[in-house]
């Protein structure tokens, strides 16, 4: 691959609906488009991270930089870049910073793949023909209101319902919805908002049958969560916690976890993704995909990693209606009656960036050059 150029793009998409969760509430999102440009073609990836660093480490602002000065240097400096798994190795010496690495990564991934005249799922080594998903319901004033909600999706045909908890609106909004749906699968996410002092939290919602919790403790903590779990018996779901397949490994080891959420951002991109999934595929640890509000770009990418095998549970790529009243691409991701999504059988990424809205929602862009 000789890549060209790459482009940089920030752009901003309006939410239909506020989305809370612990960190806060969003009514929009901030994000970064790249593009690898070679040989007429272009390869696009999308950086995840949130204008500030209340999820990790990372920003808009501070990806934008390290991509510019650090990450696309490093890479104009290979003469030859052979495959995409090679950038993970140029990027090795930047500590952290996974959300910058993934998204130039994720362009050479699509670039790849259309390269090859592959599906980008098939160059990853995907294998099914359709994934399942579930939605992500944000922090509700109310069990009512969360009710409400709940049932429209299930209406919708969604798998798998994850409901947003903190401290004071946790047990009362599972048991309101496990009341009225006894049988939908379903889960708590808490992103990191509690502590070991919990533990009675956590042994009332293990009467609900849930899936699983993700992520109760610490953003950065593994110790905590080996003691949780082994006091209740909900399976914990790490999320803030995995970077990278050395963490997946002393977090199954120390028995912090039953399941593991990848998102290719938070764990530098769609290499490391695929190294984590072949490790727990080897310990029976089933994945699943998290959601980081992407546009139509990153969503493509979360659908080609979840076609590998051990993906096994419904991740958080919902239809692209369900946060946006205009996605970037055509055609929009669409999730059928049933909870599934099809995987594209074109080339790349299978969806195509619509100039036209491109330049209407992008408020900054540069070109990079060799």
């Amino acid at each position: 691959m000789n890549i060209e150029k790459f482009v940089f793009r920030k752009m901003k998409l309006q939410l239909k609906a506020p989305f809370q969760t612990s960190f806060g509430t969003q009514t929009d999102r901030e994000f970064i488009l790249v593009e690898a440009h070679s040989g007429g073609q272009i390869g696009y990836g999308e950086c995840v991270a949130m204008t500030e660093p209340i999820y990790n480490e990372e920003t808009v602002k501070t990806c934008w930089h390290v991509m510019e000065d650090f990450l696309i240097p490093m890479l104009y400096r290979q003469e030859t870049l052979e495959h995409p798994d090679q950038v993970s190795e140029v990027f090795a010496p930047i500590r952290r910073n996974n959300m910058a690495k993934a998204a130039i990564e994720g362009a050479v991934w699509d670039l790849y793949a259309k390269q090859q005249n592959q599906p980008l799922a098939k160059a990853l080594g995907g294998t099914k023909s359709e994934i399942g998903v579930g939605v992500s319901i944000g922090i509700q004033e109310s069990p009512e209101d969360l009710l409400k909600v709940v049932e429209g999706f299930i209406a919708e045909g969604y798998q798998r319902m994850k409901i947003k908890i903190k401290p004071g609106k946790d047990v009362e909004m599972i048991r309101a919805v496990r009341e009225r749906f006894p049988d939908v699968p379903m889960m708590a996410d808490a992103n990191s908002a509690y502590t070991l002092n919990d533990v009675a939290v956590f042994k009332e919602l293990d009467q609900f049958n849930l899936m699983m919790i993700e992520q109760p403790l610490a953003h950065d903590d593994i110790i905590d969560h080996a003691k949780l779990q082994a006091q209740i018996q909900t399976p914990i779901c790490l999320d803030e916690s995995i970077h990278s397949l050395e963490d997946a490994r002393k977090a199954v080891e120390l028995g912090s976890c039953k399941i593991i959420n990848i998102k290719v951002g938070r764990v530098g991109g769609l290499t490391e993704s695929n190294k984590i999934h072949d490790y727990c595929l080897s310990q029976n640890i089933p994945l699943w995909c998290g959601g980081m509000l992407e546009s139509g770009v990153g969503r493509a990418h979360n659908i080609a990693i979840t076609s590998l095998a051990n993906f096994v549970m419904p991740g958080d790529t919902s239809g692209s209606s369900r946060y946006w009243h205009e996605d970037i691409i055509e055609p929009e991701v669409v999730v059928s009656a049933k909870g599934t999504i099809e995987i594209p059988a074109t080339s790349g990424i299978g969806y195509q960036p619509v100039p036209s809205l491109l330049e209407k929602y992008t408020l900054e862009k540069k070109e990079i050059r060799r």
